[in-house]
């Protein structure tokens, strides 16, 4: 293989946001290379709303589990339930299925797929881009050309901290998640009492988290039980071992363990002002506060795909700007207040009490799971958001009564 090979564009990274651009630029007929290191597998609890399944035009068959409910565990160990209701259901998946999916898919399209690691970016006489990569650890570098490169490489993105200033000093919460055989599958194991097959637990206690939260998310006959700090020095491990002995799965069966960073706000610059792109992780586009980020990677991957399209067809390295307004556009208000939430409600574990407890008013409940489900904030109840703003006041300000909920077990 030789540079004189060329792509129209190279996309670097085979995630969700990285597979659905190749898929798309496949699509429209264009050359595109999709270059993905194998063996890599998120730390992610695999939740995606079932406007993903229609957008994405994603088989059913890929959702390992649907949960009805999530159920919202304070420091003090009190739980609140949010049944998601008649409106829908959170759909699960597993990462390393349907992450490769999304990758063989783009394949069938007409993109071509290749396991290797992004090296460099060189130019050739005429300031053409010309991508160094190798495909194995210690081989030959390969290089082939390329009108446009798009990374889609993660949070701590070569391709961005390479060519796009500012990419090397994005803030990110690190996650790590342990999956686990489920304790209605596991043979012998004993507890497991409180785990619920149908249902995520999100856990906002200090002790499992002092800036993010932890989770348990079920995967069918497997569950994901993990958790996101930037804190440094704090341990993961042991606030996952610490939720799964609470739990009683602390003998479950250990099928597999990841750890990533996953960045806490999109980027100030997607581009380099000529012909590179950043999408999904590399670009920073992970929801605050929920750290929700499958759907929006692949609503990520689209537009970088429809704005590769357009600065294909002419030329304008200004073009690449596009990307981060439309998508802004469509998410950013919502990445905003969630970015607030955040900032608000994770400093203490006073806060996450008071947080917990706004969690068991049913308007807050409707908005959230209506919110979930569109990805876009709901206009049509204005008195509803009226009132969740005076309640969201009166318990930030401790005026608010203290919750009934019972224990969590």
């Amino acid at each position: 293989m030789n540079q004189d090979e060329q792509f129209d564009v190279v996309v670097i990274g085979g995630g969700p946001c990285g597979a659905t651009t190749a898929w798309d630029l496949a699509r429209a007929g264009r050359s595109v290379l999709l270059l993905d290191r194998g063996g890599r597998i998120k730390p992610c609890g695999g939740a995606v709303p079932p406007r993903l399944l229609e957008e994405f035009e994603v088989p059913q068959s890929l959702l390992v589990a649907r949960a009805r409910a999530a159920r919202m565990v304070a420091p003090s160990r009190r739980a609140v339930d949010m049944p998601v209701g008649e409106i829908g259901y959170v759909g699960m998946v597993d990462r390393e299925v349907f992450d490769e999916w999304l990758r063989a898919r783009a394949a069938t399209a007409g993109a071509v797929r290749r396991t290797g690691t992004y090296d460099s970016l060189e130019r050739d006489a005429d300031g053409g881009a010309i991508v160094c990569y190798r495909a194995m650890r210690g081989g030959a570098m390969q290089q082939v050309r390329a009108r446009l490169v798009i990374g889609a490489d993660g949070a701590r993105s070569a391709v961005a901290r390479a060519h796009v200033p500012g990419a090397e000093r994005n803030p990110c919460v690190f996650a790590y998640h342990e999956v686990i055989r489920a304790p209605a599958t596991a043979q012998g194991v004993a507890g497991g009492q409180d785990f619920d097959a149908t249902r995520c637990d999100v856990l906002y206690q200090g002790r499992v988290s002092p800036d993010f939260y932890g989770w348990v998310f079920p995967h069918g006959e497997t569950a994901s039980i993990g958790v996101g700090s930037a804190r440094k020095g704090f341990s993961l491990r042991q606030s996952v071992a610490l939720m799964r002995q609470d739990m009683g799965l602390s003998r479950c069966e250990t099928i597999r363990r990841e750890g990533a960073p996953i960045p806490l706000k999109p980027l100030r610059r997607w581009d380099n002002g000529r012909d590179v792109l950043l999408a999904g992780d590399a670009a920073g586009v992970v929801a605050p506060a929920s750290g929700e980020g499958i759907y929006y990677a692949m609503a990520g991957g689209r537009i970088a795909a429809q704005t590769a399209l357009e600065f294909l067809a002419c030329g304008n390295p200004a073009v690449l700007r596009q990307a981060r307004r439309t998508f802004l556009r469509a998410h950013g208000r919502v990445f905003w207040i969630l970015g607030m939430m955040q900032y608000f409600w994770y400093s203490s574990d006073k806060r996450r009490e008071r947080f917990v407890a706004m969690c068991a008013d049913r308007d807050v409940q409707q908005l959230t799971w209506q919110a979930y489900m569109n990805k876009r904030l709901v206009r049509q109840r204005p008195m509803a958001h009226l009132r969740i703003f005076l309640k969201d006041c009166a318990h930030l300000l401790g005026l608010a009564r203290p919750a009934t909920e019972s224990p969590a077990p």
